[in-house]
């Protein structure tokens, strides 16, 4: 519950035939990680499953290419869960996809050409729309003519009267034939012997030339008529094709060989992952790998079931020098997977380290109820929690733990949708005594930080690191440390003095802080040294103020909720009934989303910053089994 799942190396040897049969069982049996062998390479120099291994990727490749093409949807569940897969299978079924293949890629390129060609028909309309009012055959405009110079192109607005007189004077025609917000289109036309002339004048006067596509023949009505006949055969070829497509993927014998391949690769998918650590020598072959202990006596009933006689299997726990190697495996009832998720977003646990969850969990529900205490949200939050149940997913616990812890410290708080008199509190309103909030926060960070230094000592005593345990700024000496400054600031609060022992508990500690930081930085010259070990000393106080400090946030959330309610209830009060309620509603809903929001971050900034970042490496390696079907996933166990 506490700890990731104790694990089992196992090192599974057996006959090459038997290969894809056993990785088929592993990925059923859900529980084997694999891993890279310990016996030496020369010793079992092949790989065996290398060829099926590619065979099985050049399969997998064009499978999935032809059911995204046909648009068929791979299925969940696989037939045949233990019915092996070999190589001469991989390799008729990869003759027979790319055939199909062939032929879809035939049939995109021709739907791509179509596409192609409807775009250009599109903008060939598009264009056209500029000509629609020109009475004249458009093809002549194309022509070039020894004696006629004519042109088209469009011109600025703001330049028009002076280039229309000085076309006039080069004895030149234009013909104005669209117009735009800031541009006109024109054809002008004059004898080829003043063309140099008026080329001085189109540069002068910021003009464009306007090219006529070549499928322009003829008049723009006709045109627009062979555009629009050319736009409905292509889409009518195009729709053919797509009926064509459809069709064949709904053909029950050919979807039905589809799903079928998908079934075959699905069932080779385990021997072809393990293809690169599965190594072998002539007619045997050795794969290893890591399974929960509790889950060996399932594995051996599996291959004796399977695989009778015909296999070795050696189990043994985990070395002292390869715990950082051993995966971690999460086990915990489904209404804790938020949290979990949660967990895993900072980091893994490392194998035999404490696995936080539970007690993440506890301390972030009741944070979050303690900063945003009120019934009327709490239920509110917990009601919206079942309502979008399906939507959340695994969040819907989460959501509803938050919501009941809210109504809980409400009933304490006595505070139902910001009003503090529809009920009698059964503790007191946060405002009634903001000293004793604050206290109650520093009590509950001074705990938090005492059981987090607690879980460093002991995640370090397991990882063999025995002196950062003793000796670290958050280890022995550190918690030492925290406790002489909680105890002198106490004493100096209470009687005004310090007295000798929490002094002299803060400097011991401190010696031992300084010594372990002097050692572990032997190789740094004596200045930098010295300098080094009194900024470690000195962090390390100032850490431990700041993270208790840190924990007043508590206090000042809960503070905040009720003075936010309070300023939306004086506004109220300021309109007539209706505006009233209005406020009040629009406020709370202002509260609930807005200030629900930064409570829940500032909770989980607590958590990982001022908890997990103590005692956490979260540098373990997740446990991720050999799958069928679904492929490798972070396994979490209910």
């Amino acid at each position: 519950m506490f700890r990731p799942l104790p694990m089992l190396r196992i090192d599974l040897s057996l006959i090459k035939d038997d290969a894809p049969k056993a990785a088929l069982l592993l990925a059923n049996f859900g529980n084997f990680a694999p891993e890279f062998t310990e016996i030496i390479p020369e010793n079992l120099p092949e790989l065996p499953g290398e060829e099926f291994r590619r065979a099985y990727i050049e399969d997998k490749s064009r499978l999935d290419k032809i059911l995204s093409h046909f648009e068929i949807v791979p299925p969940d569940t696989i037939s045949a869960p233990m019915q092996p897969v070999t190589l001469d299978q991989l390799r008729e079924l990869g003759t027979w996809l790319k055939q199909i293949w062939e032929q879809c890629s035939d049939d995109e390129e021709r739907m791509r050409q179509l596409r192609e060609d409807r775009r250009h028909s599109a903008q060939l309309l598009h264009a056209l729309d500029q000509f629609m009012d020109v009475n004249i055959d458009l093809t002549r405009l194309q022509k070039k003519s020894e004696l006629l110079d004519v042109r088209v192109g469009t011109l600025p607005f703001a330049n028009i009267q002076r280039f229309e007189e000085a076309l006039k004077l080069a004895g030149y025609v234009s013909i104005r034939f669209f117009t735009s917000t800031e541009l006109i289109h024109m054809i002008i036309a004059g004898a080829m012997g003043q063309a140099a002339d008026v080329e001085r004048v189109l540069q002068a006067a910021g003009w464009r030339s306007t090219d006529i596509p070549v499928e322009f023949h003829g008049h723009p009505a006709e045109v627009r008529g062979e555009l629009t006949a050319r736009m409905a055969r292509l889409e009518e070829q195009y729709a053919q094709q797509e009926i064509d497509r459809r069709t064949r993927a709904a053909q029950a014998d050919f979807h039905a060989q589809l799903i079928s391949a998908a079934h075959t690769l699905a069932r080779a998918a385990p021997y072809a992952e393990l293809a690169t650590l599965m190594r072998g020598r002539g007619e045997l072959v050795s794969v290893s790998g890591w399974i929960p202990d509790m889950k060996l006596p399932r594995l051996q009933e599996l291959l004796e079931q399977n695989l009778p006689g015909h296999f070795m299997l050696h189990s043994r726990p985990p070395r002292d020098d390869e715990r950082l190697q051993v995966p971690s495996l999460l086990r915990h009832h489904r209404w804790l997977r938020p949290f979990t998720s949660l967990v895993l977003n900072y980091g893994v646990p490392r194998y035999g380290e404490i696995d936080p969850t539970i007690l993440f969990a506890v301390s972030f529900v009741l944070m979050f109820g303690m900063m945003f205490g009120d019934l009327g949200h709490g239920i509110v939050i917990a009601l919206a929690g079942m309502l979008l149940r399906k939507r959340l997913g695994h969040y819907f616990s989460l959501v509803l733990a938050v919501g009941f812890t809210s109504a809980v410290f409400g009933l304490l708080y006595g505070s139902v949708f910001g009003y503090e008199h529809l009920i009698t509190a059964l503790w007191m309103p946060p405002l009634s005594d903001p000293m004793l909030m604050l206290g109650i926060a520093l009590g509950w960070g001074v705990t938090f930080i005492l059981l987090s230094t607690l879980l460093t000592i002991y995640n370090r005593i397991v990882d063999g690191r025995l002196r950062e345990a003793l000796l670290d700024s958050h280890g022995v000496a550190g918690l030492l440390l925290y406790l002489g400054l909680l105890t002198g600031a106490w004493r100096i609060s209470a009687s005004g003095h310090a007295g000798i022992i929490s002094p002299l508990l803060v400097c011991l500690s401190l010696a031992a802080i300084f010594f372990h930081a002097w050692q572990h930085n032997g190789g740094v010259r004596f200045v930098e040294r010295l300098l080094i070990v009194v900024v470690e000393g000195f962090e390390a106080v100032m850490a431990y103020i700041s993270n208790t400090l840190s924990f007043l946030r508590l206090a000042a959330f809960s503070l905040n909720h009720v003075a936010l309610a309070i300023a939306i209830f004086t506004v109220g009060e300021m309109m007539h009934t209706a505006g009233y309620w209005l406020t009040v509603v629009f406020g709370n809903i202002f509260i609930l989303v807005l200030e629900g929001a930064i409570v829940a971050i500032q909770a989980l900034r607590l958590e990982y910053y001022e908890g997990f970042s103590r005692f956490f490496g979260g540098d373990g390696r997740p446990f991720r089994p050999l799958m069928l079907g679904s492929g490798n996933q972070l396994a979490l166990q209910d």
